[in-house]
């Protein structure tokens, strides 16, 4: 987090230098003070904002394809074009454990059209959701777990 401010900051003061208060500036300011830390990484020892940054940036990509292909996937089904729409509520086990792990989790099957996130167990051992296409509610879970899930966890620990 501390290399995340020292980073916005080296922008900031890029885009000061150049007098460009513009979001180019700031960007290649940004990309420049991620240059400098990374050069700099054997000052901080342990620190993990390089593959959360860059994690992080692969999955937001990886989770817009999947709300395209998933947006097509309805569209097609929806003008009778596409695979028959089976629904079905599905438990998916959690292996994420802290808040934001399970609420970034929830939105992101949410935000994929054909899928809902309906509630959370007590325990918070247990995600319900809602899918379209679930002609086999297994390989749902499981595909949900091994991309979705597998994803969130390898970028926030």
């Amino acid at each position: 987090m501390i290399l995340l401010a020292i980073n916005l900051l080296l922008a900031l003061a890029w885009m000061g230098i150049n007098a460009d208060f513009s979001l180019s500036g700031f960007i290649i300011g940004f990309i420049l003070g991620h240059l400098i830390l990374w050069l700099a990484r054997p000052l901080y020892p342990g620190q993990r904002y390089f593959r959360r940054l860059w994690g992080g940036s692969a999955y937001a990509l990886w989770l817009a394809k999947e709300i395209f292909v998933s947006s097509w996937k309805v569209a097609k089904a929806v003008l009778g074009m596409g695979d028959p729409i089976r629904p079905a509520i599905i438990a998916i086990p959690l292996d994420a454990k802290s808040d934001f792990e399970i609420t970034l989790f929830a939105c992101s099957i949410t935000l994929t059209p054909g899928t809902l996130t309906l509630d959370i167990a007590p325990d918070r051992r247990t995600l319900y959701i809602h899918a379209m296409f679930a002609s086999d509610p297994d390989a749902v879970r499981e595909e949900t777990k091994a991309t979705m899930e597998r994803r969130i966890l390898e970028v926030l620990r």
